[in-house]
């Protein structure tokens, strides 16, 4: 089921935050979802209630005054990082569960007095970059026993850790690196695991790389470029194994190469028989108007804010996008912002 209005459940939830990001995408996301937006929240006030005469919800400049004037399930947290945290807490302790757009914080320690005051609640942090499809479907081919072990791992990404990033973290300022890197550090850490070693290498020109040491002994290497956004694709990952490689494009394209029987000097054909080797491919079909292909969908949006909703109506904690995810994903943002 994919459509709002065809829910027998659904959560009664608040919107907090109705800058670009909450009306160009998440509100629309709601659409296919199984919630009912009764109240929507911003500073701006003539924000708060034009959205609100367009989406039947009441307006609140204060996400104090919302949750004492609505009976509310669920706070979806739109707002600026650093205000992220204290606004988790104060809905946590109103008894609400919490999504919180990423990045959570702009401090990984700042995540901990949401970790402390969740209880039984369920909160999800949406880094959709490991609820993708392409993400999903390139982590269970990983998975299976016989990829064998994760050996390494390579990210490209239009972005830069700043040269001057160690200051960040204690003047609490925002950056691209902060915006953008929970990206593809997020998914190079849903596959490879535990990070136990950060370094950043720069080049004379702007660009850098990220090189990260996986606790399982797999290397990983994130390569960043500003110059990336002015060509396509800028988003690139590959996940190689012992017996196969994964690789991600754009988001919207997996491959996984399982390779041929070979044998140097003796092997004469490229395409041996059968169906057990070679090159397998999945990406969505764009000659129909359907949910698979919309950008919600292909970028994780839905999915995400779908496995919210579901662990609440199901009385079950959250597998993915947890606060403990989160706070390592942080972690190693301030490792590269030191390293750098």
């Amino acid at each position: 089921m994919s459509y709002q209005r065809s829910y027998e459940r659904r959560l009664r939830v608040g919107l907090v935050g109705l800058g670009g990001h909450g009306y160009r995408t998440l509100l629309p996301a709601l659409n296919n979802l199984p919630v009912r937006l009764d109240a929507v929240c911003d500073l701006d006030a003539g924000l708060a209630v034009q959205t609100a005469r367009q989406y039947g919800a009441a307006p609140y400049t204060r996400q104090c005054d919302m949750l004492a004037g609505q009976e509310l399930d669920a706070v979806l947290l739109a707002a600026p990082p650093r205000e992220h945290p204290a606004l988790a807490v104060e809905a946590l302790h109103h008894g609400m569960h919490v999504w919180m757009e990423k990045p959570p914080a702009v401090r990984a320690a700042d995540l901990d007095p949401v970790i402390a005051a969740r209880g039984d609640r369920v909160v999800v942090v949406g880094l959709k970059k490991v609820f993708m499809p392409a993400a999903r479907k390139a982590l269970e081919l990983l998975a299976l026993p016989s990829t064998g072990r994760l050996t390494s791992l390579y990210a490209r990404y239009a972005l830069s850790v700043p040269e001057t990033g160690g200051e960040l973290p204690s003047r609490r300022d925002s950056s691209h690196w902060l915006a953008e890197g929970c990206h593809p550090l997020s998914l190079l850490l849903a596959a490879g695991g535990r990070v136990e070693g950060v370094e950043v290498h720069r080049g004379g020109l702007g660009d850098c790389v990220c090189v990260l040491r996986f606790a399982g002994g797999a290397l990983g290497v994130l390569q960043m470029s500003e110059h990336l956004s002015t060509s396509q694709p800028f988003e690139q990952y590959t996940f190689v194994a012992e017996h196969g490689t994964a690789e991600i494009l754009n988001g919207s394209r997996v491959t996984f190469q399982r390779g041929i029987p070979y044998e140097y000097g003796g092997t004469t054909g490229f395409a041996p028989e059968g169906t057990d080797g070679g090159l397998l491919t999945w990406e969505p079909q764009h000659s129909r108007a359907s949910l698979e292909n919309r950008s919600d969908f292909v970028q994780g949006i839905h999915a995400e804010l779908d496995h919210f909703c579901r662990s609440v109506l199901e009385g079950r904690a959250a597998t993915v996008g947890t606060l403990e995810f989160a706070r390592e994903v942080m972690e190693v943002y301030e490792a590269a912002l030191l390293a750098g």
